[in-house]
């Protein structure tokens, strides 16, 4: 099949391993001293290697690879972290049941009886009378004083209801993990008047595009923005909108926004 994939310049490369280390899958080793991609179907194409190369010896390619297979990336994560942790240290849990035992820990203080539900999935509208003003009473170092524009809760993709109410007729903002830190007014600038969702695809399992679908088609979006980061691995966000925008067969206006690493709007 024809898809994006990584490509490494081996004169380029001085060995500083920096890409193994990023690399999430363990798509990346070292060969004599050289950064080398193991297996075309160990490597997603999101690019979290990329920004980390100190001489730009990383880019993208699209050529004929075979498909990313989570399963064998997974298999193999498996059998190189086993070859590093210690076994003798590994049966102490055993032998005290720690690991074997964890579905009898008590369930007093979450929300289900499920065991290890998340007590923060339960779905509630955030109600801002006035988002101009806020009660809180302390300026901070900016000289004013800071509101918060989140209207629903929860906001990660993964734990957000397809038919929540506050989905009617609203403006959606979808937006990477890593833009509210990057941007410093994101509060003020992308999320008032917005149902806010976020997420990292390099750090959830699985695409996004299926719920996002669902989302958009059970319910009459008004608008949606997507705010990405400037690196490689955001695509993996934008590119889950996008199809799920197509699958959806609904035409809603949109736009995107890119951030740079240090805290820009990027034209």
């Amino acid at each position: 099949m024809l898809r994006t994939i990584i490509k490494i310049d081996a004169d380029k490369c001085i060995g500083c391993e920096k890409c193994v280390r990023a690399c999430h899958e363990g798509a990346i080793t070292m060969v004599e001293g050289k950064a080398t991609l193991l297996r075309d179907d160990y490597c997603d194409g999101l690019g979290n290697c990329l920004p980390v190369c100190p001489t730009d010896a990383i880019s993208f390619e699209e050529r004929e690879a075979v498909a990313f297979d989570e399963a064998a990336t997974k298999a193999n994560m498996e059998k190189a972290t086993a070859q590093i942790l210690p076994t003798k240290n590994l049966g102490k849990f055993e032998s005290t049941g720690e690991i074997k035992n964890l579905n009898n820990i008590k369930q007093e203080n979450l929300t289900t009886n499920t065991p290890f539900s998340c007590a923060g999935k339960k779905s509630e509208t955030i109600e801002r009378a006035n988002t101009q003003s806020s009660n809180f009473s302390t300026e901070n170092i900016f000289g004013h004083k800071p509101t918060s524009q989140l209207q629903q809760w929860p906001l990660q993709i993964k734990l957000v209801p397809i038919n929540a109410p506050y989905f009617e007729n609203a403006k959606l903002l979808i937006a990477a993990d890593c833009t509210a830190f990057a941007y410093g007014d994101f509060h003020n600038q992308f999320m008032r008047g917005k149902i806010t969702l976020i997420g990292c695809p390099k750090l959830d399992e699985g695409t996004y595009t299926e719920k996002l679908t669902a989302i958009i088609k059970n319910n009459n979006i008004k608008d949606l923005t997507i705010v990405r980061m400037q690196v490689p691995c955001c695509a993996g966000l934008e590119n889950a909108v996008k199809e799920a925008l197509q699958a959806s067969g609904k035409f809603i206006p949109w736009q995107i926004v890119q951030i740079s690493t240090d805290g820009r709007i990027l034209d």
